[in-house]
């Protein structure tokens, strides 16, 4: 009982101490595809995963924000991360998936949803197959890139969600949601 409470109040200390390697050593990750391209953000990010279903969409938003959806009596924004990401957009088909993660905003937690071309897996990445971000080489903007991941012989780009959704482009997507939200309710 006492090494039991011992080893918690060591696991609690190091977390608050931020040792990176023994808790980046335990970290996993979704990956999903868009355009043909592995990507993948940090399973604590990730709400849940949802087949496919009706956007509604909101006028004079973003091109990369295509609407939003009713998650169990709540508005939630969808975001195509190809058109985000200026690739070109995609007929959506059967595995064509919304992926719902939490960021934190100014001190709030906000639930958006992610599109994606395919879910693929959940992955563990050592602290030794994580990479450096290049500064070439990605049709992704690299401030939205945490590292990447190296499984055998290929690459996963590890994505920053708290990065690609900027402050300042959630506010304005946050805005027409709950514009869009009041419209739809009258």
């Amino acid at each position: 009982m006492e090494n039991s409470q011992q080893d918690q109040s060591q696991n609690k200390q190091l977390a608050a101490d931020g040792d990176a390697a023994t808790i980046s050593s335990q970290t996993q990750y979704l990956t999903f595809n868009l355009d043909g391209e592995a990507f993948a953000t940090e399973i604590s990010k990730v709400r849940e995963v949802l087949e496919y279903v009706q956007i509604t969409p909101v006028p004079r938003s973003p091109e990369y924000m295509l609407g939003v959806i009713n998650l169990r009596g709540s508005v939630v924004p969808i975001v195509d991360l190809r058109l985000q990401f200026a690739m070109q957009a995609k007929q959506m088909d059967v595995d064509t998936c919304i992926i719902i993660v939490e960021i934190e905003i100014d001190g709030t937690q906000t639930v958006l949803g992610v599109l994606a071309d395919s879910v693929q897996e959940v992955i563990e990445l050592k602290p030794g197959q994580l990479e450096a971000v290049p500064s070439l080489g990605t049709r992704v903007r690299y401030e939205f890139i945490e590292a990447m991941g190296k499984i055998d012989d290929r690459f996963i780009i590890v994505l920053d969600m708290q990065r690609v959704f900027a402050v300042n482009q959630l506010s304005k997507v946050s805005a027409q949601v709950a514009s869009g939200s009041e419209s739809a309710a009258a």
